[in-house]
């Protein structure tokens, strides 16, 4: 292969809409804004606005808020890890940490911690476990084939 004969695939890009070059070309003169109007001149913001009418976005009350400081889990299930094991990307031998899954591409980004879940099964046995949670099915099916999961005390 050589560098001049690489080509996307047919139909992956998409020639930009050229307005304003004339009527055969379809978006001439007014390049598709129609005539006249707000809307046919530059610097059109009217997302949500209703003719100086109290919106409905303001009309309507309030109610919740969004925590701030809520932590944002990674979530890997048995299933996974097992995947990853068979593969030999993981070793089971060593403690399974964030590092170890990170490395393993099981994971792409730790944020703040591994949560493991239960889903798929476990066949290796032995096998330890850093993690910042993990669900009661999840601890349980490790501990079933001889394993622990170990988690931090939280922090109080």
């Amino acid at each position: 292969m050589k560098l001049n004969a690489i080509s996307d695939n047919p139909g992956a890009t998409k020639n930009r809409k050229r307005v304003g070059r004339g009527i055969g070309s379809g978006t001439g003169k007014t390049s598709g804004s129609g005539h006249k109007g707000q809307k046919a001149r530059s610097g059109v913001s009217i997302n949500g606005f209703e003719g100086g009418q109290m919106p409905i976005h303001r009309r309507l009350p309030k109610r919740g808020f969004t925590n701030i400081f809520r932590k944002k889990y990674v979530e890997v299930n048995l299933g996974r890890l097992q995947t990853a094991i068979d593969a030999g990307k993981l070793d089971a031998s060593k403690p399974v940490d964030s590092a170890a899954l990170l490395g393993a591409g099981v994971i792409s980004k730790p944020r703040d911690g591994v949560r493991i879940l239960a889903k798929g099964d476990l066949t290796t046995k032995k096998i330890e476990i850093h993690a910042a949670g993990a669900s009661k099915a999840a601890i349980a099916a490790v501990e079933a084939s001889g394993g622990k999961i170990v988690i931090p005390a939280a922090a109080e």
